[in-house]
């Protein structure tokens, strides 16, 4: 790349760009970045303070990679060029480092080229310091000048590389860009557009998951752990943790740090961190919070990795926790560390070359196949009781408490990869990135199911109406394609299924068993679930072990049957154990389809139908048991709807033609002048929705009954007059409407009415094509992000809350979905029941609307609200006859750009 000293620089004061007095740096491209072995990095705009440490950083760079570099020997950078390099723009002049405490461990930086052929082109380079190489940090350092870059309008990057230099030429070339190359002897000219292609996503996708999945992976498998504030005592937090690591079979070293003890429980203790002879991977931290910043200053010194935080008394006592919080995680990252909590019940890794139990838990399950990830500690420590009493065994556990750092994100780039989880479950309070959290969660549940347990907590609004946030839940997390349960006792239900059993081909299930009513009762709680259930087979009470094995070797290999629910109860007292095997040998004659089963005998059925593995926990094969049959039934329908999901194929975000996003962004730029956040003009919002195609039907305001005539005039009769004002918008009483306006005097009465009762202007809108009232909404959640719900007009409907929710953006078959999801959706088709109630209107056009709706919302931030309400649904389009926008501050959308810790 080029000598910054060739050709010299120029003097600060004669140097285009180089500012005498910089402004301030931008404070959305400070971030906290993971490299590509999982250790945290902090990236920071450069600033003058940086001249110091950019010189010992340039010092400390070996003579080959200063060559590699500057193309020749550079050994000291001068005056002149350090002021050059710490003074500039934050414009067409950019410079970024990345640093590891206070120490600069890779410097990147772009610098505005002559415009050709109208694009702005900007030189990009950047260095990393030798110990610190093969990171990935000279990608982040890319991915976050073309970030700053795009911002400056800045639309390609040119970069001269020696034909040696193949570190560097691979992080260009495995960008994700189109690179052009040419050569000039040994040194390679590259140049490349910086918009961010598909192709450039997916690789940004890619290795933020490796990097993620990495980070948890050193926490989950440490090779030394040091428990601070370990105790004897088993009733104290320091002494149960080390009492759980010491018994769990831990494979590596465990160290106590305890001031006052030279041993603790047998093993031999240190002062502090720093007085430990060996490398500290992980470190447990259980001493009160006040003593929280000098144990973090010797975690710091000692180059511990990651840190589970067990101590309570931070966020949720407060602001003054909260701020004590957010202080830890700064300067735990700044140090490259992770951390679990505060107030965490702990991690554990059931795998045999780990047995790590870093938990306050009493009882931990065995080995299995499922990963669970949950936040409060007392509740961790109840499910963890209760997966033990099933039998169901875990891959891996972590309790994040206040979710400070580590996040259920993280934990589910983890279990993407790692081959040893095959079911993921979830018990979420809040979101962390609620936007990457759905992205992450499509991705993973296509190939391993995700179950979870949403709170209430997690939705909060100021007019929250509890059974709107479960709906908005219910949608989101099925759009996401995760299972979502109501309660834990749900969540193991749905995890014994899909650990033990196959996914079920279809909705088709038989029922049998000895009890006429238990069997009803299974066949009504399928059908009442959506399952397709015929008459239940009854084997009758005097049904022995032969007759069950005869009756479930038949059900599971009928080509008409897709799952079984088998019923067992003993109209005396009598032994079980005979019916168990019988069942477990019917269910071999095709072990791909799945078996349930009720025994109201015997609550400890799972010891019976179990298929074991070397740690004593059940495996694949195991028949799950449930106390009732609408369990059974309520489980395999959420299954079922999740397999599904699984089978259609992967649809994408497709942009509508048409969109004149350019003309969008200057009409937003030009109406947020006054940075505040208001609603526009009903005119205003029609010209910002035409840009994307989405055309209000036509309409004037008028001020005078001589106006609405003219304007009737104009737009041809009928007409419709409509009040203005917040009050009388969608009145189901239609007291602000005049419809079907024909003649000039019918006009100016409509105009006289409604200017009296509002006191504003009036519109005179074309009369749409008669039709179904529906009508798009778009929101900000706190939970989720932009969501866009679809739904058919009219105070009965709003009344039951039948409106459909997804999260933005939407696929092309999302939009098409949203349309049909709607209790009242079959209004729209034109039959109901079989009988006929009208033509069919433009479903394709509906959602053709949606997908505008989404991009426009996608590519405008400051979109904080849409309306399109009411909208004409006829058999030829669709038409808004109104539509409302509000605008304001551009939220934090960091799952966009490049890669970042939230």
């Amino acid at each position: 790349m080029t000598d910054p000293a060739d050709p010299a620089p120029l003097l600060p004061a004669d140097t285009p760009g180089t500012p005498a007095i910089p402004p301030p740096p931008p404070e959305h491209w400070f971030a906290d970045v993971l490299a590509a072995d999982g250790g945290v990095v902090r990236l920071r705009p450069i600033t003058p303070d940086d001249a110091a440490g950019l010189e010992r950083f340039h010092t400390g760079l070996s003579d080959r990679t200063r060559y590699l570099r500057y193309f020749g020997p550079y050994p000291r950078m001068t005056p002149k060029d350090l002021y050059r390099t710490t003074h500039v723009d934050y414009r067409d002049r950019v410079g970024l480092v990345i640093e590891l405490g206070d120490e600069i461990i890779a410097v990147g930086r772009y610098e505005h080229l002559s415009d050709r052929a109208g694009a702005r082109s900007a030189e990009v380079a950047f260095v990393v310091a030798d110990h610190h190489q093969g990171r990935g940090l000279g990608s982040i350092l890319l991915e976050h000048l073309a970030g700053a870059a795009a911002e400056n309008t800045i639309e390609t990057f040119v970069a001269e590389v020696l034909a040696e230099n193949n570190a560097m030429v691979t992080v260009f070339r495995d960008a994700g860009y189109q690179v052009q190359r040419s050569r000039d002897g040994s040194v390679l000219h590259l140049e490349f557009a910086i918009d961010p292609t598909e192709a450039l996503l997916s690789v940004r996708d890619s290795r933020e998951r490796a990097s993620e999945a990495r980070s948890v992976g050193n926490l989950l498998s440490p090779r030394s752990v040091a428990v601070i504030g370990a105790t004897p005592l088993a009733t104290r937090v320091g002494g149960a943790v080390l009492a759980n690591l010491l018994s769990g079979g831990f494979q590596g070293p465990v160290f106590p740090v305890n001031r006052n003890r030279t041993a603790v429980r047998g093993v031999r203790a240190y002062p502090t961190v720093r007085d430990i002879p060996d490398e500290v991977d992980l470190a447990v931290i259980a001493v009160p919070a006040a003593e929280i910043g000098s144990v973090l200053d010797d975690c710091m010194a000692k180059g511990v990795k990651g840190l589970v935080v067990l101590t309570a008394g931070f966020s949720e006592t407060g602001p003054h926790g909260f701020a004590a919080e957010r202080e830890l995680v700064e300067a735990v990252r700044a140090h490259g560390m992770r951390v679990v909590g505060p107030s965490a019940l702990g991690i554990a890794n059931t795998d045999p070359a780990v047995s790590l139990n870093a938990t306050l838990a009493s009882v931990l399950p065995g080995r299995g196949r499922i990963g669970f990830f949950c936040q409060s500690g007392p509740l961790g420590a109840a499910i963890l009781g209760e997966a033990a009493a099933r039998q169901l065994g875990l891959s891996t556990f972590v309790s994040a408490g206040n979710r400070a750092d580590v996040s259920g994100n993280d934990l589910l780039q983890y279990w993407d990869t790692d081959p040893g989880t095959d079911v993921v479950l979830l018990y979420l309070e809040t979101f962390g990135n609620p936007r990457k959290f759905s992205r992450i969660a499509r991705r993973v549940a296509r190939t391993k199911p995700i179950v979870a347990v949403s709170s209430g907590r997690n939705v909060v609004r100021v007019d929250g109406e509890p059974d709107l946030d479960r709906s908005l839940v219910r949608n989101l997390f099925a759009q996401a394609g995760i299972i979502q349960v109501d309660s834990i006792t749900e969540l193991f239900d749905c995890a014994m299924l899909l650990a033990y059993q196959p996914l079920p081909a279809g909705p088709r299930l038989a029922v049998l068993g000895n009890s006429a009513a238990l069997n009803w009762l299974a066949v009504d709680a399928g059908r009442n679930e959506g399952l397709t259930v015929g008459e239940p087979i009854h084997l009758g009470p005097q049904a022995g072990p032969a007759d069950y094995l005869t009756a479930v070797a038949a059900a599971v290999t009928d080509h008409t049957v897709d799952a079984v629910i088998v019923i067992y109860s003993p109209p005396v007292p009598n032994a079980v154990a005979a019916f168990a095997e019988a069942i477990r040998s019917g269910a071999q004659s095709d072990p791909e389809t799945p078996v349930l089963t009720t025994f109201v005998a015997d609550q400890g059925m799972p010891n019976l139908l179990a298929t074991r593995g070397p740690g004593g926990m059940l495996e694949r094969g195991s028949i799950p048991s449930y106390g009732d049959p609408e369990r059974a039934a309520r489980a395999l329908a959420r299954v079922r709807r999740y397999a599904d999901w699984r089978t259609r194929p992967v649809s994408q975000v497709v942009r509508p033609q048409g969109c004149a996003t350019a003309r969008a962004r200057e009409l937003v730029a030009q109406w947020m002048a006054s940075g505040t956040d208001h609603w526009l003009s009903d005119l205003e919002a029609a010209e910002l929705l035409g840009c994307y195609g989405i055309g209000v039907v036509e309409f004037r305001e008028v001020r005078d009954a001589d106006a609405a005539v003219a304007a009737a005039e104009e737009l041809g009769y009928p007409v419709a007059a409509k009040a203005t004002g917040e009050i009388w918008r969608n009145r189901p009483d239609l007291t602000g409407v005049r419809l079907d306006l024909w003649r000039p005097d019918a006009v100016r009465r409509g105009f006289t009415d409604l200017a009296e009762i509002s006191g504003n202007p009036v519109h005179i809108q074309r009369m749409a094509t008669k039709g179904v009232g529906c009508g798009f909404r778009v929101q900000d959640d706190p939970s989720f992000g932009s969501v866009i719900s679809f739904g058919l007009s009219g105070t009965i409907i709003d009344l039951l809350g039948d409106r459909v929710y997804r999260a933005l953006p939407l696929t092309e078959d999302e939009s098409a979905e949203l349309i049909d999801a709607p209790r009242a959706a079959p209004l729209l088709s034109g039959t109901v029941r079989g009988r006929d109630i009208g033509k069919p209107v433009d479903r394709a056009a509906l959602a053709e609307l949606a997908q505008r709706i989404s991009a426009l919302c996608d590519d405008l931030p400051e979109v904080r609200e849409l309306q399109c309400e009411p909208i004409m649904a006829a058999s030829e389009g669709a038409a808004v006859l109104y539509g409302r926008v509000r605008i304001g501050p551009e939220p934090n959308r960091f799952d966009i750009g490049p890669r970042r810790m939230a």
